[in-house]
């Protein structure tokens, strides 16, 4: 078990009339299907479907609070305030210390971030090998608005069934379609490579790119975009002249 300082981590609470009708619209996450305390992880998302922000939101009480990391709290508030036109809402940002308790690569999509700091930088090298595991983004390296959310972990928290919200159309067009060209996958490769390298199946040359990468003994731990014709778990790629494995997300 790690817990992870999430301090720095942008905070916003969300206030008013329209708080529950505002974020349904604007985000993928089901906030009207939000019990008391829960959470959901999603994604704020351009009307062409490329996603602005990687974002979880928790209920309390009256309010809801939107939790995204350090880099995307100006850009978020800045997107929600652009689209609260008509609306009674009220962002208000949250300091203080929080943190994010991890279990296994999976309960990094699971668990809340809470108040009380962490024990654990989040550029810790353990915490890297686990979010990597995880398949939990970075934006502007694992993910950002050349990506639709279903190429990536996010795809678990798509709900088809909740109504209408910016980007909608057309990702509940390829989700009926199903033809997704690319997707995200871990990578366990043989030997040392960094992000950037680009990975080779004998379907195709240019399959995909690593978005991060980070030392595990003398394994490397990846993620990359995958095209779909060698993105199956268990397949096995080249990256940088290493050969390396494909694993669904999260292992």
């Amino acid at each position: 078990m790690i817990s992870i300082d999430r301090s720095a981590w942008g905070r916003l609470s969300v206030t008013g009339g329209d708080r529950t009708r505002f974020l349904q619209g604007l985000t993928t996450v089901n906030v009207e299907g939000l019990a008391e305390g829960a959470h959901g992880w999603g994604a704020i998302l351009n009307p062409k479907g490329r996603v602005l922000s990687v974002i979880d939101i928790t209920k309390q009480g009256d309010r809801f609070i939107v939790a995204c990391e350090a880099a995307l709290a100006e850009p978020t508030r800045a997107i929600l305030e652009r689209y609260a036109v008509m609306d009674d809402v009220v962002f208000e940002p949250l300091a203080g210390p929080a943190h994010q308790v991890w279990t296994d690569p999976a309960s990094a999509w699971t668990q809340a971030i809470v108040d009380g700091a962490g024990d654990v930088a989040d550029s810790d090298p353990a915490v890297e090998r686990l979010r990597v595991r995880a398949g939990f983004l970075r934006y502007g390296a694992d993910v950002d608005d050349d990506h639709f959310p279903f190429e990536t972990p996010l795809v678990r928290f798509l709900d088809y069934g909740k109504g209408c919200y910016v980007g909608q159309e057309p990702v509940f067009r390829v989700h009926a379609q199903g033809n997704a060209a690319r997707a995200l996958r871990g990578l366990v490769i043989e030997g040392a490579v960094t992000a950037g390298a680009t990975i080779k199946h004998p379907a195709k040359d240019n399959a995909g790119v690593v978005t991060s990468a980070v030392a595990d003994g003398a394994t490397t731990l990846a993620l990359g975009y995958l095209h779909r014709t060698c993105w199956e778990a268990g397949g096995e790629v080249e990256v940088g002249g290493h050969k390396a494995i494909v694993r669904e997300l999260p292992w």
